[in-house]
């Protein structure tokens, strides 16, 4: 019997295991109507987690950044599912899916630098992007539609610029800032406050 205040741990480790199954379901250049359902539960999992850890009150800085480890596997082996299955859609939007890995990669740099830390700000853009991301894959995978996928690009960019700014304007690391304007006030808090420190 898994207890509540686990739950969230839970569902982020469900994750981590349902995403390999995903690029197992397309190694044989195809995907059964488990795929879909596999990444939809993946994808509900991350709407939950922090929903519901915050609700419990048991929301850290280590689950909050497992968490974003957690996305990142899964869209790693989603890509990898999609070069598998539609190596021609990848082919295809190469130029604006390097641009979007670029300044992914920009973001983890500058944050790595600063903090020594990789972001985990889950703010609205990031929210709205996920939101793209799944639009974007049922519709490949699951009707072979891909232009969706320019939507999810635009939102990726916008996403990786607020949170660079965010990363650069804030003097010590935090996960859970919801917004360039939440990062505003709490930087003006924190440049008050005598002894700031990473944390929420």
């Amino acid at each position: 019997m898994i207890k509540l205040s686990h739950l969230p741990i839970t569902l982020v480790g469900m994750r981590f295991v349902l995403a390999p199954l995903l690029v197992l379901d397309a190694l044989d250049h195809r995907t059964s109507f488990w795929f879909i359902i596999g990444y939809v539960i993946a994808v509900l999992s991350d709407v939950f987690d922090g929903i519901i850890a915050r609700r419990l009150k048991v929301s850290t800085a280590l689950l909050r950044q497992a968490d974003s480890w957690a996305d990142i596997c899964l869209y790693l082996c989603v890509a990898i599912s999609i070069w598998l299955v539609y190596p021609q859609v990848i082919i295809n939007f190469r130029v604006p899916l390097l641009s979007a890995i670029t300044i992914q990669l920009i973001l983890f740099t500058i944050s790595l630098i600063k903090f020594q830390k990789f972001p985990s700000f889950h703010t609205y853009t990031a929210k709205a992007w996920g939101l793209a991301l799944l639009t974007a894959t049922v519709g490949l995978f699951g009707f072979g539609y891909a232009n969706i996928l320019w939507f999810a690009i635009a939102l990726c960019w916008l996403n990786s610029l607020e949170e660079i700014a965010m990363t650069l304007l804030l003097p010590t690391w935090q996960c859970d800032i919801l917004s360039i304007f939440h990062a505003v006030e709490l930087r003006k808090t924190l440049m008050r406050s005598p002894t700031s420190q990473d944390g929420v």
